[in-house]
């Protein structure tokens, strides 16, 4: 951070910025001195430009710089001067030589310097948290999935299959061994492809249960600790931003989603926003401050976006669009300023946007082309208004919580009665959430405009939540299904609360910190300064009640052990009995060899795959049989214990008609060989 304030001469006790990120107002005599900054100083527009209305905005600008500097975890140099301590007299005769510092110590000091920083800090608590919110996720790691083992067995798949197939032949990624003889299906269904780092680690169903579990874990530590950051750039102090934090990645409502890896791994979000808003040196409190620009947080917020895009379009998508809209806005703003602002990016931060712009829309295009291809080949794979009003919520999902909330879960259990599909519906924030947002609309270090702002977008994203709920979405959900690319496979709106939720947290994180500002001049004022603790730990009481309404009763369900025969049968194969949530712990038991198999399950289920269930509920008859060896099944696992109540019951009484076929039993399993 440049010297911003070095014309300021003292500060009276207690108005020094706080440790939570907040500061006092200056005094008018430092006022006078911080209000006229150097040509293109923090809160200049550049060289020239400056009219007696705009070196007084510059000058209210610099005072509220003055006051919360540390609000947006910038480093602080040469602040004060020289009167500050009293020279000494006898360094004229024999100034003192500047230490030189080895490698070694200049390397401890770096490192030292490393681990106090706030950001460090910030990301090992959110880690800490993650592990107790999530509890008891890391009990049994290998053994055990949060909520239930159906979707996190595809999801765990999926992430093995990335890792595995890059290892192997990186050609056939999109071409898994699920759903044989299908192409393209590993695009069915959002794949986690951001993950495929972690998925080049281990081998096998327990290493893929394990891996899960991790990522869970650490998905909810991203989503709090990106969500601190862009409150804190946003000018939030560290209390407010660790509220913002707290609210968006345990919210009560995403512990319904406790299944859906996809939709909990949204940290990239608000850190992709954070770095943009970094590197384009602007933030909601101070406005746009030229000295603040660095083209390479704005390149690394570009690549952060891209890697948020790769782990799924359901919520990647509305974030690709949003950016969109932003940088059409931001476009629009500079051609009409482009005369009272000179050279608004600056060449280097211009090329960084061009760069990570197009790397991002790169990401995008690549990965839109198999879906696109998918929804070519299987019509039946794209959604309809008539599905979208299925998974459409009505307003009182605002305010009802899901079973897995261990505060108003029980509470709750009739209100989730009346919901059609109550897991896509329980939309609740937290009540605390939404107070202190209230809260913020009235008092708070937005300004007014800003907190309007805000409030639009809760609004907005809440109609958008509501699907075909509201007004028939005609004006609101509607158009955006007609006319956006890839959003009418979007199939639960309801995942718009994402952004809900993090505006309500950037509002309560205005008032949180304003709060904190207030508590630190009551605190200043009285001689001596009691009971300034207990006025600072009531600061902490926000944070407090949000994090409990974030705890989860989740179940942690044991995953089903891997029968002996998926680790010798080869492929083309086919586990009967099948259907969408049996094959999805079959999925997960390939991971030992990848052979092809017909099981699989994602959000539709192809025709071809229909077609091979209900020729092969009379199996092993010759008609069944037949079928089977005509698309290039060689082999038929049937798992004795899952039989009961399935189409296939009493398939091992019937005898074998087709010539060819052998049957042995294979641990739990018979196995068929054609």
């Amino acid at each position: 951070m440049t010297t911003e304030q070095s014309g300021t001469t003292g500060r009276r006790p207690g108005a020094e910025p706080r440790p939570d990120g907040t500061g006092a107002q200056s005094r008018p005599d430092e006022t006078k001195k911080a209000g006229a900054p150097p040509s293109g100083g923090a809160g200049s527009a550049g060289p020239g430009t400056g009219t007696a209305d705009e070196a007084a905005a510059k000058a209210a600008q610099a005072r509220d710089e003055a006051a919360g500097d540390k609000a947006e975890g910038g480093d602080k140099s040469a602040t004060g001067t020289a009167g500050d301590q009293p020279a000494d007299p006898w360094s004229a005769f024999g100034p003192a030589p500047e230490p030189v510092l080895g490698r070694a110590r200049r390397a401890v000091r770096a490192v030292g310097r490393f681990l106090v920083h706030e950001w460090t800090l910030a990301a090992v608590a959110a880690l800490a948290l993650a592990a107790a919110m999530t509890w008891p996720t890391l009990r049994y790691p290998r053994h055990t999935l949060p909520q239930d083992y159906w979707d996190p067995s595809l999801q765990a798949w999926q992430m093995a299959w990335s890792g595995y197939i890059l290892r192997t032949d990186p050609a056939m990624l999109w071409h898994a061994n699920t759903f044989y003889p299908e192409n393209w299906s590993f695009a069915f269904s959002d794949t986690l492809l951001g993950y495929a780092p972690a998925g080049l680690i281990g081998v096998g169903p327990e290493h893929a249960v394990l891996r899960y579990n991790i990522m869970f874990v650490l998905a909810h530590a991203l989503a709090a600790f990106g969500a601190y950051v862009l409150a804190r750039q946003l000018g939030a102090g560290r209390i407010g931003g660790a509220v913002a934090g707290a609210s968006f990645a345990y919210a009560p409502w995403l512990l319904a989603q406790a299944g859906h890896l996809h939709i909990i791994s949204n940290g990239g979000i608000p850190l992709a926003l954070a770095m943009l808003a970094r590197g384009h040196g602007w933030s909601l409190r101070y406005g746009y401050r030229p000295r603040r620009r660095h083209a390479g947080w704005a390149f690394a917020g570009w690549l952060v976006a891209a890697w948020q895009l790769s782990l799924g379009f359901g919520i990647g998508l509305p974030f690709a669009y949003m950016l969109a809209g932003t940088g059409l806005v931001a476009v629009v703003l500079w051609f009409v300023r482009r005369r009272r602002v000179r050279r608004p990016f600056g060449r280097r931060l211009f090329l960084a946007d061009v760069f990570g712009g197009l790397a991002f829309a790169a990401v995008g295009a690549a990965l839109a082309v198999p879906y696109f291809r998918v929804a070519e080949l299987h019509p039946n794979a794209e959604r309809t208004l008539g599905d979208i009003g299925l998974y459409s919520p009505p307003a009182s999902g605002f305010f009802t919580a899901p079973a897995e909330s261990r505060v108003w879960g029980g509470l709750h259990e009739g209100a989730r009665a009346v919901l059609p599909w109550h897991p896509e519906m329980t939309l609740l924030p937290g009540f605390v959430l939404y107070a202190l947002a209230a809260g913020g609309l009235f008092f708070s270090v937005w300004r007014v405009r800003h907190r309007v702002f805000l409030l639009a977008g809760v609004l907005v994203t809440m109609a958008l939540a509501m699907g075909t709920r509201f007004f028939g979405g005609r004006f609101t959900y509607v158009p955006l299904f007609d006319y956006l690319p890839g959003w009418s496979g979007l199939r639960t709106p309801g995942r718009m609360m994402l952004w809900t939720t993090l505006l309500l947290g950037l509002l309560a994180a205005g008032a949180i910190t304003a709060f904190c500002m207030r508590v630190r001049e009551l605190a200043a004022e009285r001689v001596p300064p009691w009971p300034g603790p207990w006025l600072r730990l009531a600061t902490l009481l926000p944070l407090a009640l949000v994090l409990v309404e974030g705890l989860n009763a989740t179940p942690q369900p044991v995953v089903p052990l891997q029968p002996a025969a998926m680790r010798t049968v080869d492929g083309p194969m086919l586990v009967l009995p099948s259907s969408q949530n049996l094959d999805q712990p079959v999925m997960l038991w390939s991971t030992d060899r990848f052979q092809p198999m017909v099981n699989g399950g994602s959000g539709f289920t192809p025709r071809s795959q229909a077609q091979i269930r209900e020729a092969t509920v009379s199996f092993p008859d010759y008609a069944s049989v037949d079928y089977l060896r005509q698309i290039g099944v060689k082999n038929v696992v049937v798992l004795r214990d899952e039989l009961a109540g399935t189409p296939w019951e009493g398939m091992l009484d019937r005898p074998v008609d087709a010539p060819g076929v052998t049957r042995e039993q294979v641990g739990e399993a018979v196995v068929f060989r054609l």
